[in-house]
């Protein structure tokens, strides 16, 4: 390759980064609550401006100058694989003017938020959320972390009667007054859908790791199925490394029924029914719309997926309900006359797997199905 062709792929390569990955913009935004502006750092999805009628996950991080950078790369590089969704970033800057220790201020007595702290709660469960709801495109699933102080004072939003986020990531919290109680008490009584993860580290100091066990004992006899807890402890980890570890189990967690079907959701969870895979199919899909609020097309290899466990398990009436589904999603594609043509063949009538074979020939390929593919399979027949 001469040097002028590797100076065209390098470019090429920058600006396909560019595209795929949103870069972080800074802003100001007003608050009356405050009575100044607050620097934040937000990042759009990749695909928001090509998506104008989607609307997406909110994460709020707070210490954005260290935290931001910590979910957004890990993010980016999930989003990829799409082992996780995109999402609107948001990070709150607090350290400009040491704004951190006057946002989490609270009343020792009661270790509820009080002054500059009970407005910076106001501030950020209020002003902020509708503030971004009117620029953005914000869904119903909202995240907020922190760590350390801050990770703490994200648990005061669980003590609301409708707590306004969905989602809870701390690491290594310095826990208010009576929370490692008032949080699992919270939990246990709470409705809706929480979804709840923490760390601590052999970094952090010995008290905040001895209250936050005790909070995890606390939490692990909470068997609801709207609460979904994870605790991980992090051996040879500081304070703030603890974060490396923590944020993609953090989102893996929470997001764990978005991901397209694993070997391990296959092999634990699928291969093991005796019946109903298509509705296993279009069961997760509604999980997904349910909780996250995102309604997105069945992915083509989960189609695959379900296709082998039916045809593993000799259920193959099940493939017409599968092909009837994938016609509905991918109208245009060849994957349901593929699943039509399969359906023939494994029930003994070549010649209309033949005709499938050959109709999804003419239609679009998808995912690893490919015109080759159904010529071969239809030859293969005759």
């Amino acid at each position: 390759m001469n040097h002028l062709m590797k100076k065209v792929c390098l470019i090429l390569f920058i600006f396909l980064v560019e595209w795929t990955y949103a870069q972080p913009a800074l802003d100001t935004i007003p608050s009356k609550i405050l009575n100044e502006n607050r620097l934040v750092s937000v990042s759009l999805p990749a695909s928001y401006k090509r998506s104008r009628e989607q609307k997406y996950p909110l994460l709020i991080v707070l210490d954005a100058e260290y935290m931001f950078d910590a979910f957004h790369g890990p993010l980016s590089y999930a989003n990829y694989w799409d082992d996780l969704p995109e999402m609107i970033i948001v990070g709150i800057h607090q350290n400009r003017n040491k704004e951190r220790e006057s946002d989490c201020k609270i009343e020792p007595s009661t270790g509820l938020p009080e002054e500059e702290g009970a407005n910076f709660f106001e501030f950020l469960g209020g002003e902020l959320i509708t503030y971004l709801q009117k620029q953005y495109r914000v869904g119903s699933f909202k995240i907020v972390s922190g760590v350390g102080l801050t990770g703490a004072f994200t648990n005061f939003y669980l003590y609301k009667d409708q707590p306004i986020f969905n989602a809870y990531i701390s690491f290594g919290q310095e826990l208010m007054p009576e929370m490692e109680t008032r949080v699992p008490a919270r939990l246990a009584v709470i409705p809706q859908n929480i979804f709840y993860y923490h760390s601590s580290a052999d970094g952090d100091l010995p008290e905040t790791q001895k209250r936050l066990a005790q909070m995890d004992s606390l939490m692990n006899p909470i068997k609801k199925p709207n609460i979904f807890y994870r605790y991980d402890k992090f051996k040879d980890a500081s304070h703030y490394s603890q974060v490396l570890h923590g944020v993609p189990n953090a989102l893996y967690h929470i997001f764990s029924v978005y991901q397209p079907i694993s070997i391990t959701e296959y092999k634990e969870k699928l291969l093991i029914l005796n019946k109903g895979y298509v509705d296993y199919l279009t069961n997760k899909y509604q999980t997904i719309e349910t909780t996250f609020g995102m309604k997105f097309n069945i992915r083509a290899s989960d189609f695959r997926a379900v296709e082998a466990a039916i045809v593993s398990n000799n259920a193959f009436d099940e493939l017409k309900k599968l092909s009837e589904l994938a016609r509905k999603h991918y109208p245009k594609a060849m994957l349901a006359d593929y699943l039509l043509a399969v359906y023939y063949e494994r029930t003994g009538d070549n010649k209309k797997a033949i005709k499938s074979f050959n109709n999804a020939f003419f239609l679009t390929p998808i995912g690893d199905l490919t015109k080759d593919m159904m010529m071969d399979r239809a030859n293969s027949l005759k």
